[in-house]
């Protein structure tokens, strides 16, 4: 397996690792990682690797069998040997932006408090689809309200409950079609304000700023149907 060190700290952008494995595909398979995997909607985090004598830009990280993550390279040169010790760095500028959009997300499901259908996040713009029959019929009000959050500088927190818990409390999941990972026995809880200023808590698996000022101003970009009851709101950084 490897050891999520993106999950115990996002801000981490570069870290030592041993490369474990090669896959068939050309991944590169390292003990601790600073790389994402594409999960969940995020995509993988993208940058290079150096070593003694060497450097390897990644393209993406993915998740392999055992619990492993690869490096995807970015290009067709010669990687780092099975045991060897490299160098990892984050192209840092575009996880942060992950980040911020992530979060952000987060509170738009908060504005519009409907069950969501699937999501996508990008340095960009990011997106969530609702079951939703009709667009809000007040854009601007949803705009304010989101940026409030954000400009409360709310601390975004992490916890952890066990599956059971969870199936105790099936409010906590707002997505439709995607469960949370299980298998592992605890479910980690993403959590925006603390005590009465709680405004969110859901399971989450992705990368998120330690508070909503980080994020931010956003803008609700385009409202499009996408069948009977489902509306795609896109969500841009500005």
């Amino acid at each position: 397996m490897t050891d999520l060190l993106f999950r115990d700290d996002p801000y981490l952008a570069s870290a030592d690792a041993t490369v474990i494995a090669h896959t068939p595909e050309g991944g590169l398979v390292i003990d601790r990682s600073i790389f994402y995997a594409t999960a969940g909607g995020q995509p993988g985090d993208s940058g290079f690797v150096t070593w003694d004598g060497g450097r390897l830009s990644i393209a993406t990280a993915v998740k392999v069998e055992g619990g492993g993550i690869a490096l995807v390279p970015g290009e067709a040169v010669a990687m780092p040997a099975v045991g060897a010790s490299v160098v990892q760095h984050l192209d840092w500028d575009r996880r942060h932006r992950h980040m911020r959009m992530h979060t952000a997300l987060h509170l738009l499901s908060v504005v519009i408090p409907l069950p969501v259908t699937g999501g996508q996040i990008g340095a960009e713009r990011g997106r969530l689809d609702f079951d939703m029959a009709e667009p809000p019929s007040d854009v601007d009000a949803l705009n304010t309200a989101l940026n409030r959050m954000i400009e409360a500088d709310l601390e975004v927190t992490e916890s952890w409950i066990t599956e059971d818990e969870l199936d105790a409390n099936p409010g906590l999941v707002k997505t439709l079609t995607v469960a949370p990972p299980r298998g592992q026995g605890r479910i980690r809880l993403i959590g925006i304000g603390i005590g009465a200023r709680r405004l969110d808590l859901q399971p989450c698996g992705g990368t998120h700023v330690l508070r909503t000022g980080e994020i931010g101003r956003v803008e609700i970009g385009r409202i499009e149907k996408k069948g009977r009851q489902n509306r795609r709101v896109s969500l841009h950084l500005l």
